[in-house]
């Protein structure tokens, strides 16, 4: 497998890991168990940064002048790697909302 290939499932390998962590901490804010929420989200964090520093190698390579041919692969890694970041920012919100209904529920 060459470079730019390597890079993608790189990308595609760790914002999948990510995104799991992120409808996790969902599923326990959704059971109450907010600690627990918030631990997926951070363990989430660490595993998106892999990715998010394989994608910054592909945007240093465009930046050098070494041009970066798309291919499908490559828009399937982007495509998981917005979907990660959309799903994180959803996570921490359904989190917070499930904080406020538990608190009034008390």
């Amino acid at each position: 497998m060459e470079g730019l290939e390597m890079i993608s499932f790189q990308i595609i390998s760790s914002v999948g890991m990510a995104k799991s962590m992120y409808i996790e901490a969902m599923r326990f804010a959704e059971k109450g168990e907010f600690e627990t929420a918030e631990s997926k989200i951070k363990e989430g964090e660490k595993i998106f940064l892999d990715g998010h520093k394989a994608h910054a190698q592909l945007i240093q390579k465009e930046a050098s002048g070494e041009s970066v041919v798309p291919n499908m692969l490559l828009m399937h890694a982007e495509d998981q790697l917005m979907a990660a970041e959309t799903i994180k920012i959803m996570a921490e919100e359904i989190i917070k909302l499930n904080k406020r209904i538990n608190a009034l529920e008390k």
